[in-house]
């Protein structure tokens, strides 16, 4: 049996949508990874660096033989085939693949932090997330994704498309 693994997809550069499921596309060429879930596609309020424009923003749940390490470089690779630039932080990017959660594991080190540490402040992905799985649990904070959801106070603008 493989990892299970949440992947947060977004872009706000060029046909968005599109972006995003080419990339879904690609992550499931990789070493025959399995979809089990994916969200709708999310309209959001970009965040950190708000001057530009919205994003399109969902999750996919897949499973995967590939360790942590191996499935980043994917995602790395992935991207830059998309056409993702190095910018600035939180700036305008074509796509952007995030492990969100790799089984119930947490991994520090300069490369990979997983879970990834802004999950319990960001609606564009705790909205996709509780949509497709709201009862599993953050190995942190020991609550599930829904609870980590009405947690959340601000509303930061995710419509769903």
């Amino acid at each position: 049996m493989g990892h299970i693994v949440y992947i947060g997809i977004g872009s706000n550069v060029g046909d968005k949508i599109h972006q995003c499921e080419r990339a879904i596309s690609e992550i499931l060429k990789v070493d025959s990874h399995t979809l089990l879930a994916k969200s709708s596609f999310f309209k959001t309020q970009p965040v950190g660096y708000t001057s530009q424009d919205w994003f399109v923003n969902s999750v996919i749940k897949i499973e995967t033989n590939l360790e942590a390490s191996e499935l980043l470089q994917a995602l790395k690779n992935i991207e830059s085939q998309l056409g993702r630039k190095e910018t600035f932080r939180w700036g305008p990017r074509a796509i952007d693949l995030d492990i969100l959660f790799f089984d119930d594991i947490k991994i520090q080190t300069k490369e990979i932090q997983i879970p990834h540490p802004l999950i319990q402040d960001r609606q564009f992905v705790l909205i996709p997330l509780a949509q497709i799985d709201q009862h599993f649990v953050h190995p942190i904070f020991k609550k599930t994704v829904q609870e980590l959801l009405d947690n959340l106070k601000e509303d930061q603008g995710v419509e769903k498309l």
